[in-house]
């Protein structure tokens, strides 16, 4: 886990926590109707750490990881990529530390439909300023990894579901992020689908050495996790390894 941290000490980037945010919170609403969805998040999150966030429908684990991203902004505290203050940044510099730093998988893949799947996933190279043939080739290994060599030049219509998910698995992944934040990332596939993707992610996260930060309310995948936090009442609180939360509080 430390070896990755240990080369970013060479450019200048801490040797603690990949990701971290502190005393983050966030409001909605104004008046006799606001509602403080976050009251003062700590979080410390380490290279090629897995942290499983579950919680109640509306108990704000979506804002959160939003807030992580920096694509939203909280009210209050801050956010850390590295030793940058992703929160004091404007936005054109936030879009490019999310970019170098951070990937992202969403319960719908959010693919773009009039694009090949090859395409899709060069999408963040090309962003962050690669060659289209660079691009193109990091692209189609990554496709090959995730086992959709075969498939790069489908557009996401002639995908199924299971293979749409693992191309935006791939398109988190091309630009071998320091951390990926994951929201619902098997909410939308079948157990068979959703089993492949768990192994998928976990693999990949030993061999690229990836944080993960996942919001998830299936347990098979939060059991898998270093860490379990359960988001109530505006903060997070540490469930033991191998649990999950009372059933009414995972739904």
């Amino acid at each position: 886990m430390n070896n990755r941290a240990n080369s970013r000490d060479n450019n200048g980037w801490s040797s603690g926590a990949i990701l971290r945010c502190e005393r983050l919170a966030k409001t909605y609403g104004d008046g006799t109707i606001a509602v403080d969805v976050l009251t003062g998040i700590d979080l410390e999150v380490a290279a090629g750490e897995r942290v499983a966030i579950m919680g109640s429908s509306g108990a704000g684990k979506s804002t959160l990881l939003h807030l992580l991203g920096g694509l939203d902004e909280p009210d209050r505290g801050e956010v850390w990529l590295g030793e940058q203050c992703m929160t004091r940044l404007g936005a054109v510099a936030r879009g490019r530390l999310r970019n170098k730093m951070l990937g992202f998988i969403y319960q719908f893949h959010h693919l773009l439909p009039e694009f090949t799947a090859l395409e899709n996933v060069a999408m963040p190279l090309l962003i962050r300023g690669e060659t289209p043939e660079r691009a193109r080739g990091e692209a189609a290994a990554m496709l090959e990894r995730v086992g959709l060599k075969a498939r790069a030049a489908h557009k996401p219509g002639e995908l199924s579901g299971g293979e749409r998910q693992r191309a935006a698995v791939a398109r988190a992944l091309v630009t071998r992020p320091y951390c990926v934040l994951a929201d619902e990332p098997t909410g939308n596939l079948d157990y068979r689908n959703a089993q492949e993707t768990y192994r998928l992610m976990l693999e990949l996260n030993r061999e690229l050495n990836t944080s993960f930060v996942i919001v998830t309310h299936e347990r098979a995948l939060a059991r898998q996790m270093d860490r379990i936090l359960l988001l109530e009442a505006g903060l997070l609180k540490p469930l033991p390894p191998g649990t999950g939360p009372d059933s009414d509080r995972a739904n």
